[in-house]
C-alpha cells in the first residue's frame, strides 16, 4: 500500500481527496494535516466521514508527516505551498501541489500576478499535470503542479482545435461559470449565502490569475504564443464549472467533423466525454465524478465554433485530478479510485 499525507486537509480539496482516496484500493491515508484545526478528529470537521476516518489532524512539520508518508499532496493555499514543498523533495518524496505555485514555466509571470516565487529553480522540475496532454512527462515526474479548475475546462475544450490548427488564435473567448466552492472554505463575504444566493456575477474580469496559466498551456499546444479573453462568474451552486468556449474557424468545418477530431483526440481516454452531436454539456451531470463531457457546434452563420465543457471544480477541477496524477506517477491503473459515476439529482 502507498502510505500518503494530505497537507492541508481541512479544505474542500482536501476532503476531496480523503472521500477519493478512502476507496482507491492502493493507498492508505496515513497523515492529514491542518494548521487552523490541528489536534481535533477530522471527523469533527467533516461529519461526512463520521464512522470511517478517524483521523486527528495534526500541525505541518514536513519532516514528521514524511517520516509517515510515502507520497504527498499539498491542498494548500498560493505561497504556502512552496514554503513546504521544495523540503518533502528534498526528504525523497513524490508531491502533487494542488495550489498555482508551481504552475508557471516563468517566476516572472508568477510574480506578475501572485508575487515573488520562493524557489523558482523548481518551476522547471514541475510538470504541469493535466493527464490527457502530459501523461508520458507525468509519469516520470517527482512534482506535479495539478492544474487550476478553470483552465482544466478551457485547455480540454480547446486542445483537439489547437493542435489541428483549426481556429484563429486570436480570437479565442472562454466564457466560464463556476460554483462557490471554488472560492474555497475561508469565511468570505462573496461567499456568504445571502451574498451568493439568486444572484449571478462576473468577477476578475480581465484580471483573473488562471489567465496566464490558460494562456501558457494553450501557447504550448498551438506552438506559438497566445492571449485569450477569460471572463469568470459566479453562480449560486456549491460545485461544477461550465465553459462556453468561442472561437473562429481557419475553414468551413462542420460539426460533424469537428466532433470527429475531438473523438479522435480524446479517444481511449477514461474521463473525457465528447457529446454526440445537438447535446451540451451540463455541471449536473458530472457532480461527483472525475469526467469532464464537452459538446459543440460549428456555428456556419458566424463562422466560428462554440465549445462547452462540463467539470466538478472539486474533482476534475482539483482532487480527482490529483489522485489521477498519482495513480500516473505510481504505475497504479490511472482510473483507480475514480471510477464513481456521477451523483443525480
Amino acid at each position: 500500500m502507498l502510505k500518503v499525507a494530505i497537507v492541508g486537509a481541512s479544505g474542500y480539496t482536501g476532503i476531496e481527496l480523503l472521500r477519493i482516496l478512502y476507496c482507491h484500493p492502493e493507498v492508505a491515508v496515513t497523515c492529514v494535516t491542518s494548521e487552523r484545526s490541528a489536534g481535533k478528529p477530522i471527523a469533527g470537521i467533516f461529519p461526512t466521514v463520521r464512522g470511517r476516518c478517524n483521523y486527528i489532524l495534526e500541525n505541518l512539520d514536513p519532516a514528521r508527516v514524511a517520516a509517515k508518508a510515502d507520497f504527498i499532496f499539498t491542498a494548500l493555499p498560493h505561497k504556502a505551498a512552496m514554503e513546504v514543498v521544495p523540503s518533502f523533495l528534498k526528504l525523497g518524496k513524490k508531491v502533487v501541489d494542488l495550489s498555482a505555485d508551481y504552475r508557471f514555466r516563468s517566476h516572472e509571470e508568477y510574480a506578475a500576478w501572485y508575487e515573488p516565487h520562493l524557489n523558482p529553480v523548481l518551476l522547471k522540475k514541475a510538470v504541469y499535470g493535466l493527464p490527457e496532454i502530459r501523461r508520458e512527462k507525468i509519469r516520470k515526474a517527482d512534482l506535479i503542479a495539478n492544474p487550476g479548475c478553470y483552465p482544466t475546462s478551457v485547455i480540454l475544450g480547446l486542445a483537439p482545435l489547437l493542435k489541428k490548427g483549426m481556429i484563429n488564435l486570436t480570437s479565442v473567448i472562454a466564457d466560464s461559470k463556476s460554483g462557490v466552492s471554488g472560492a474555497g472554505r475561508g469565511a468570505k463575504v462573496d461567499s456568504l449565502f445571502c451574498e451568493v444566493h439568486n444572484g449571478f456575477k462576473a468577477y476578475g474580469v480581465a484580471t483573473h490569475r488562471h489567465t496566464p496559466e490558460i494562456e501558457q498551456e494553450l501557447s504550448l499546444l498551438a506552438g506559438k504564443k497566445m492571449t485569450i479573453s477569460f471572463t469568470p462568474h459566479l453562480i449560486p451552486i456549491d460545485r461544477g464549472i461550465l465553459s462556453t468556449i468561442y472561437a473562429q474557424l481557419t475553414g468551413a468545418f462542420t460539426t460533424a467533423e469537428i466532433l470527429k477530431v475531438y473523438n479522435d483526440f480524446y479517444q481511449g481516454e477514461s474521463f473525457v466525454r465528447i457529446l454526440p452531436e445537438g447535446d451540451f454539456p451540463s455541471t449536473r451531470h458530472v457532480q461527483g465524478s472525475n469526467f469532464c463531457d464537452i459538446g459543440l457546434v460549428s456555428d456556419q452563420r458566424t463562422g466560428r465554433v462554440v465549445v462547452v465543457s462540463a467539470i466538478d471544480n472539486l474533482v476534475k477541477g482539483a482532487s480527482g485530478q490529483a489522485v489521477q496524477n498519482m495513480n500516473i506517477m505510481n504505475g497504479f491503473p490511472e482510473n483507480t479510485g475514480l471510477e464513481t459515476l456521477p451523483f443525480f439529482p
